[in-house]
């Protein structure tokens, strides 16, 4: 694969010539080169130490060999095609330096090709399954033509070392839905960077939900090309003793009269249990007619646990619809176990109720009802278990 290099389009100043990297003026490359070693002193990396993510900063990863399996409706090809050929590389490049790494050692692509006016309520599925601790790199493609609506579930269970860069174009007046699920057995490491198109009058609903593995770290990046797109970014995640789970999703509005709404949601329990968030959301001067909104929240369920949340806005037109963001993290809400209590609910039992009720809305975003009673499940086990 070839290594091209883009960098920021527009250069911002603070104070007297002092120049401000903005989300946008990040270097965006294929190769591994272009980006330092990992430490801590790099602000894409400050909350995780470089041994966490077991190899996947090398400059050489394995090609990812374990099974890797897909299914959907008629009308949905898959094809595995050289990381070289076209449309591969088209919707976005790495911005750190294990994407890059991803990027550069994935020599084929699973391409996902949705034809046009394709509506079916059969969900296309991936499945990763990994036995191995070997650090190694996946690319996929999705591509959703005109007029499509469709549902993809891509889950990744096992054990994996994974860098995995994920391309998404969302064609004109197409819809789908696409969800992430990252259920890793212990001792696993997922580095995993989203990159979606939308063009005109297009809509994403995309939803992260990770809950195994040692550490989990996606980035999910949506830019509107064309004029009256939408997207939903969701994310629901619980962090237990050790794990470090981190979520850096990013909504360029290059596009008037362009909508979103990015809503994260966790909960953490067990002594080291770390989770990040870092929203950002650029609205470009060329965005007039923008509405966007991000919102993340966490339940900090027993001592001994971090939630690091930050939200960032950057506004450069006045002429927009609105824009905002909310973020908190905290314990439970005294007054909501008190009401349940108060009704013959044992505390432990109404502790439990208060943490599915928070996180089980985000779930339900994704209208999947098979998935929606399998998450809720799993989370019914993490309380009980612990």
């Amino acid at each position: 694969m070839s290594a091209p290099v883009q960098h920021g389009l527009t250069e911002h100043s603070h104070g007297a010539g002092v120049p401000l990297q903005i989300r946008s003026d990040r270097l965006r490359s294929s190769s591994v080169a272009d980006f330092p070693q990992i430490t801590k002193t790099q602000d894409l990396w400050r909350y995780l130490d470089a041994d966490q993510l077991k190899g996947l900063d090398a400059d050489v990863l394995a090609e990812y060999s374990d099974q890797v399996s897909f299914s959907g409706p008629a009308g949905v090809s898959f094809e595995w095609v050289l990381s070289s050929s076209a449309p591969v590389g088209s919707i976005g490049l790495p911005e750190d330096r294990v994407s890059a790494a991803g990027y550069t050692n994935a020599s084929k692509t699973l391409l996902v090709e949705v034809a046009e006016e394709l509506v079916s309520s059969e969900e296309i599925r991936i499945a990763i399954h990994g036995d191995s601790s070997s650090a190694s790199a996946l690319h996929i493609f999705i591509s959703a033509g005109k007029f499509s609506n469709t549902t993809l579930i891509l889950e990744h269970t096992g054990l994996g070392v994974l860098s995995e860069n994920v391309e998404i174009l969302v064609a004109d007046e197409a819809k789908i839905n696409i969800v992430s699920l990252q259920n890793w057995d212990k001792g696993s490491a997922h580095v995993s960077a989203h990159f979606a198109k939308l063009e005109r009058n297009s809509f994403l609903k995309h939803t992260v939900a990770s809950f195994g593995g040692d550490l989990v770290r996606i980035t999910p990046i949506a830019t509107f090309a064309g004029p009256g797109a939408e997207v939903e970014l969701n994310g629901v995640y619980f962090a237990e003793a050790g794990q470090h789970l981190e979520n850096r999703p990013f909504v360029d509005h290059a596009a008037p009269n362009c909508k979103s709404r990015v809503t994260y949601k966790g909960a953490l329990q067990g002594d080291k249990a770390h989770t990040v968030w870092i929203g950002d959301v650029l609205i470009r001067a060329v965005a007039e007619g923008t509405d966007t909104y991000e919102l993340n929240r966490n339940l900090l369920l027993t001592d001994g646990t971090r939630a690091d949340s930050v939200p960032n806005l950057e506004i450069e037109t006045g002429q927009i619809e609105g824009a905002g963001h909310a973020s908190a993290s905290g314990r439970f809400d005294d007054e909501h176990l008190f009401y349940l209590q108060a009704r013959g609910i044992t505390p432990d039992e109404a502790r439990r109720l208060v943490v599915l009720g928070f996180l089980v809305e985000v779930i339900q975003k994704t209208c999947i009802p098979s998935l929606i009673d399998s998450l809720t499940n799993l989370l019914e086990e993490k309380l009980n278990r612990n």
